[in-house]
């Protein structure tokens, strides 16, 4: 099986314009994330719709491919940039039986664990999606919103995920329900077959992602089968000016 990382990078963003370009110990925040998918995959390429990114990628001796615009997700963005790479000279790279792993633009510590993982999930033929998702520390943190819950079946197939606490554990309080149930967060790193991809993004939006403004909902309302990796390494994105300095004290630990 070989595995290519597409990295979804947009200059855009409300609440911190420009991140991918964010100076971090150094590097663009971006360099950071693409050098640690190529020491795990050895191939990667940043898929973004500004220039300043590509060419700040293509600088520092990277790959990108532009995409348009007017993408409403990463996983569109991903697909227009896999096309692009199969109609260019690279296309006898590229084959319908690759798995592409989607790489948060902004998520400079991904760690080799956690991409390992991933690709593991697809040593079963029945895999056609994979995800992230790790333990939960503590009830405060389950019942945040911003936090998307999993649950999965017994082989680890996501069964839901919600930004509501799932599942309601019956005759115990709320407060005690963290010691009463495993729950688990979702990692927003995902990993599709390529034909998987290439049908999802054609997908209207549907009834369950509308509600819960979640993207893998669309999937599994589908028919689609996301297997869940379980991981203990926490992501540490990056979303505002703050975070970029939480990272740059949690990069300095590092060394």
């Amino acid at each position: 099986m070989k595995f290519i990382a597409i990295i979804p990078a947009r200059y855009a963003s409300t609440r911190f314009p420009g991140k991918p370009l964010a100076v971090l110990g150094g590097k663009p925040v971006i360099q950071r994330v693409y050098e640690q998918a190529v020491s795990v995959l050895g191939e990667a390429y940043v898929a973004t719709d500004d220039q300043r990114i590509f060419d700040a990628v293509i600088g520092f001796g990277g790959r990108a491919v532009m995409t348009r615009t007017d993408h409403k997700s990463g996983t569109d963005r991903i697909e227009e940039a896999v096309e692009k790479l199969e109609m260019s000279h690279e296309k006898s790279e590229m084959s319908h039986e690759r798995v592409i792993i989607n790489i948060q633009g902004d998520e400079p510590f991904i760690q080799k664990s956690q991409i390992e993982t991933l690709c593991r999930l697809f040593d079963d033929p029945q895999t056609q999606i994979g995800t992230l998702g790790k333990r939960f520390e503590s009830m405060e943190a389950v019942m945040n919103p911003n936090s998307p819950k999993i649950v999965t079946d017994v082989r680890g197939f996501a069964l839901y995920f919600s930004r509501s606490v799932i599942p309601f554990i019956r005759g115990e309080e709320p407060t005690e329900w963290f010691g009463h149930y495993p729950f688990l967060k979702h990692l927003g790193i995902y990993a599709y077959r390529r034909d998987v991809l290439a049908a999802i993004t054609r997908l209207p939006q549907s009834s369950l992602e509308r509600a819960e403004s979640l993207e893998q909902l669309r999937w599994l309302q589908n028919g689609y089968r996301i297997r869940v990796g379980e991981t203990d390494v926490e992501t540490v994105g990056i979303d505002t000016p703050e975070d970029l300095q939480r990272a740059e004290d949690f990069l300095k630990h590092l060394r």
